[in-house]
């Protein structure tokens, strides 16, 4: 299956240099370039995509809003957004991770980084650049406005169910869950699904936002910047 790829940056030289990178692969081919997010979202709904590597600053509509017109509008409900910028800050990962992006890396990760993310991403996973995972777990910890748990969402998950969700906030993978939980990888994984479907969450990244904002998971002050 080939990966149809639509690339979202305002510089014409960094598109350029990702269709090169992405045509010369075997499995995937850029479908689609836009300049602004605005043209991002329409081409979008042109070609419905499996991924879109989305640029956050952009003139006009940013990526930002740009993602969350993507994945709000049901149509595109198969299309994953790969956010790639050049800025660290955290309001740009957690208002794309909020917005519904499937990943986040920044714009000197490698070349085959960068082609493994898009494979990643388009799998339906979601991915977070390396160093990155650990932070926004760290600050979602530390938002100081959390409901209390014990809410109707939290209640459609079983007693395990809540365990494994505890797990996936935390980070661990599925094997380590298994392992944490004396479940089978593949039981593991039918337990994330689950959780995943009862949720209406798109990837693990909404699995980890939904516990913090639910206040299933506390934080330690150690946590705390």
């Amino acid at each position: 299956m080939t990966i149809r790829v639509l690339l979202a940056d305002d510089q014409t030289t960094v598109r350029a240099g990702f269709r090169m990178l992405i045509d010369s692969t075997e499995d995937m081919h850029v479908v689609a370039e836009a300049a602004d997010g605005a043209r991002a979202v329409e081409m979008a709904r042109a070609t419905v995509p499996d991924v879109v590597l989305m640029d956050v600053r952009m003139p006009g509509m940013d990526g930002i809003e740009a993602t969350r017109r993507i994945t709000s509008d049901p149509a595109l409900s198969t299309v994953h957004v790969l956010i790639l910028t050049t800025f660290e800050h955290d309001e740009y990962i957690f208002g794309a991770l909020r917005a519904g992006a499937g990943g986040f890396l920044l714009k000197d990760t490698d070349p085959d980084d960068l082609l493994d993310a898009i494979r990643v991403v388009a799998s339906g996973e979601a991915l977070l650049g390396r160093g990155l995972t650990r932070r926004v777990i760290k600050e979602f910890a530390a938002q100081p406005q959390q409901p209390e748990p014990g809410s109707k969402d939290l209640d459609v998950l079983s007693e395990r169910e809540r365990e494994v969700l505890l797990q996936i906030a935390i980070g661990l993978t599925n094997e380590e869950i298994a392992t944490k939980l004396h479940l089978s990888p593949a039981t593991a994984k039918t337990y994330v699904h689950r959780i995943m479907t009862k949720l209406h969450a798109r990837d693990r990244v909404q699995l980890v936002i939904f516990a913090y904002d639910k206040g299933l998971v506390r934080p330690r002050s150690s946590e705390r910047r």
